[in-house]
């Protein structure tokens, strides 16, 4: 498209698919799966302190419950309502955010109580005085689908499991009397506050109520039916801390204090069933997934929905990569989630209800981070849920005009830069994924690509966004070049010649930022000037033409046409010199303070930040692919651990540990829709992708170890292969690829120019 390289892309796919046939395949197909026990290698706890964010609690994949302890909140780093430094528990709540940047949900807390029920939270320094308690980490537990604590103020166990749509919580108190659980609709995380709240009794064992709020989801509406193993002797209500007569109220902050005079067994069991539309359909939601009482029944069925789909992809490999991998595959599915009831019934983008939707809705998308690697790794592990995806985003542009940006609870948050669910839409498409409306798709994209917002006015009329009209000119331009090359391959696909030319050249708009003399991507003025004073190590945050980062990160930020970047430095060596230097440069701007964001730095290349996933796999298109190799060890070895702090940045919704699943097996996205890998070195020995019940692709890496990292040559069913990188196609199509390791760089093996990524 922009290339010689680009135009032969998909062709080059298929001719590879056709030499490369063999009758291993068909062997493959036949293969029977064995399932294995792998959630005994997930630690929930992993990225769970610094600036990982991510949830920590019980659901299953893909779930709208993530159900799961709330501590004081004490900063950005608490975004999710949890970080493993706190050792206070205010309770439980029943929707998250994992790995996000932004704080907010954490909706519908509850917390069981012995004695006294104060109606105001306690504080880090106090938790006598306010509800809520301190706890140690020696009496919590967190595995895939279940979640335990003892609440030491109250010398009661929580534990806590899930369905898709309902949470369901067993506590164990330490005596029969003087029992009460404390329901608080008052708070949220972060930006998350209240606009109206409900609470109604409907029998001695039944409430239902609902949670409206405003935040980062700006209309957010939470439904719920809240169902009791024991009879309620009492109900108070309050509205804060003022008390609301009657078995039913509506106000901003609405809390109820439920009394349970004598238990059985000290034990109470409570099912929270959720839903965006109403409670009636959320009390519908329980008695489709939790019809009884069995609590170790449910978490046993959690566990196994995760196990299930851990074995998609099976490795082998050391027992610290088995578990940072299958911690990082379960934190990759805890978003999209699900977003409508049992019904199909949700609440659209425009506040209407949709009922019994022929499609499963999805919400929670945070498609700046997860574009890039986690939804090609959804072609390849989520064949039945990727036409549901592209179905949620068309209901989006139905009902608000444009595709999602940052999608979350039916709200358009526009947060972040470009318009990336384009990219997702078209990879779907161009790997054979069609189960919608494909007009309707084109026509999404098309239109969404028009936009006039955020400097598009200018890509429109083909021109450079100015710096001196808006901030992060240099970051929106280059994303959006990346759009616009996936709006034109659909356009070639689907034979709309004018269209394909118009944004083929919108997709080459990226070259004008780039400035020869410098070598740097930089901001133009509106007089056609560079914008100075100029340092490339500067990452004042929205304050210059970049998003969460600086020159030396963005210069590398055209995935989808890196032998045109090439061309701009003028030549190989020059390209690969520059490349090499982002990973040596560690001065920093005197006074300026970096970015959390911008973290896991090796020079000033960071792997905390998603806009730079893709860069340590640039060296391939360049002849250089064992550069890529050492980086990848590198990375592996410094920044993905099996501690709390195991992520060097944020999850955001699944894209840190896509990186690693996808890098972990020896390949990556870098273009994220021609279906291309680019290789780089296996951590894992060998990885096994169930892509379909009968169909398998293996790879194998021969002699791999911490010293053999360097591909030394290459066997695809059998026969010799010669290329840097793998397709799609031959992944899906099930097969063999062995990769035969050695501790020196191959001077032969990728580095002929038509062994190099199309």
């Amino acid at each position: 498209m922009f290339t010689k390289y680009n135009k032969i892309a998909f062709s080059g796919i298929l001719a590879l698919n056709l030499f490369f046939a063999n009758p291993v395949v068909s062997q493959q197909k036949k293969a029977k799966q064995t399932n294995l026990d792998y959630t005994q290698y997930v630690n929930p706890f992993i990225g769970s302190a610094g600036h990982g964010h991510v949830f920590v609690g019980a659901n299953v994949p893909f779930g709208a419950v993530q159900l799961g302890p709330v501590n004081v909140f004490e900063g950005w780093d608490w975004c999710s309502g949890y970080n493993y430094a706190s050792n206070t528990i205010l309770g439980f709540t029943h929707t998250h955010l994992s790995g996000t940047g932004i704080g907010d949900l954490n909706d519908i807390l509850l917390l069981p109580v012995s004695g006294k029920v104060p109606l105001t939270k306690g504080i880090k320094e106090d938790m006598t005085t306010g509800y809520g308690s301190y706890f140690s980490h020696k009496n919590e537990v967190s595995k895939a689908g279940y979640y335990s604590v003892i609440l030491d103020k109250y010398k009661i166990k929580a534990e806590l499991t899930a369905t898709e749509r309902v949470g369901f919580h067993k506590y164990t108190f330490n005596s029969t009397t003087d029992n009460h659980v404390l329901l608080d609709l008052a708070d949220g995380i972060g930006w998350d506050k209240p606009v109206k709240t409900f609470i109604k009794k409907i029998n001695e064992t039944t409430l239902v109520g609902y949670r409206y709020s405003a935040g980062w989801a700006a209309d957010q509406r939470v439904f719920f039916t809240m169902e009791f193993s024991e009879p309620i002797s009492n109900m108070a209500l309050y509205d804060s801390t003022t008390a609301v007569a009657g078995n039913e109220g509506e106000a901003l902050k609405m809390k109820a204090v439920l009394d349970f005079k004598t238990l059985k067994n000290k034990q109470i069991l409570v099912k929270v069933g959720i839903s965006p539309v109403s409670y009636e359909n959320a009390s519908a939601n329980i008695k489709a997934e939790i019809p009884g009482w069995n609590f170790e029944a449910v978490a046993k069925e959690a566990t196994s929905k995760w196990n299930k789909e851990l074995n998609k992809i099976q490795i082998k490999a050391d027992d610290k990569t088995m578990k940072v991998f299958y911690t990082a595959m379960y934190h990759t599915m805890f978003a999209p989630s699900i977003f409508n009831d049992v019904t199909g019934d949700y609440r659209g983008t425009d506040k209407k209800v949709y009922e019994k939707a022929n499609f499963t809705n999805y919400t929670t998308f945070s498609l700046w981070d997860t574009y890039r690697g986690l939804h090609p790794l959804y072609t390849l592990t989520q064949p039945d849920k990727i036409n549901d995806i592209v179905k949620s985003f068309l209901a989006i542009y139905e009902q608000q005009g444009r595709l999602p940006v940052w999608h979350l609870m039916g709200n358009e948050t526009n947060t972040m830069n470009g318009n990336h669910s384009i990219a997702v839409i078209v990879d779907a498409y161009m790997k054979g994924y069609r189960g919608y409306d494909v007009a309707l798709a084109y026509e999404a994209i098309k239109k969404t690509a028009m936009q006039t917002r955020d400097g598009m006015d200018y890509v429109q009329k083909l021109e450079y966004i100015p710096a001196d009209k808006m901030v992060e000119s240099v970051g929106n331009a280059l994303e959006y070049a990346i759009d616009d090359y996936c709006v034109a391959l659909m356009a070639k696909d689907l034979n709309k010649t004018e269209d394909y030319n118009y944004f083929s050249k919108r997709a080459n708009l990226y070259k004008l930022y780039f400035d020869k003399e410098t070598t740097f991507m930089r901001g133009k003025l509106t007089n056609g000037n560079w914008r100075t004073p100029f340092n490339p190590l500067s990452s004042a945050h929205r304050k210059d033409d970049y998003v969460e980062g600086n020159a030396w990160q963005y210069t590398w930020l055209v995935p989808q046409d890196p032998y045109g970047l090439i061309d701009l430095f003028g030549s190989e060596d020059k390209f690969l010199a520059k490349l090499d230097s982002l990973f040596l440069i560690t001065d920093k701007v005197e006074g300026e303070e970096i970015s959390p964001d911008i973290s896991g730095l090796i020079g000033q290349y960071a792997q905390g930040n998603e806009p730079n996933h893709h860069i340590p796999y640039l060296y391939a298109y360049a002849g250089q692919p064992w550069k890529t190799a050492k980086l990848i060890r590198e990375i592996d070895e410094k920044f993905y651990s099996t501690k709390p702090d195991g992520l060097c940045g944020n999850e955001d919704l699944g894209q840190m540990s896509a990186w690693y699943v996808l890098s972990s097996m020896g390949f990556y996205s870098v273009n994220p829709a021609n279906g291309i890998y680019v290789l780089g070195s296996p951590l894992v020995n060998t990885a096994t992708i169930h892509h379909k019940e009968s169909i398998s692709f293996t790879l194998k890496a021969i002699d791999n170890s911490k010293t053999n990292i360097y591909i030394q040559k290459a066997e695809y069913n059998g026969k010799p292969y010669t290329k840097s990188y793998i397709t799609h196609d031959m992944i899906v199509k099930g097969g063999e690829l062995k990769l035969y390791m050695g501790s020196k760089p191959s001077i032969t093996f990728g580095v002929k120019k038509e062994d190099r990524p199309l």
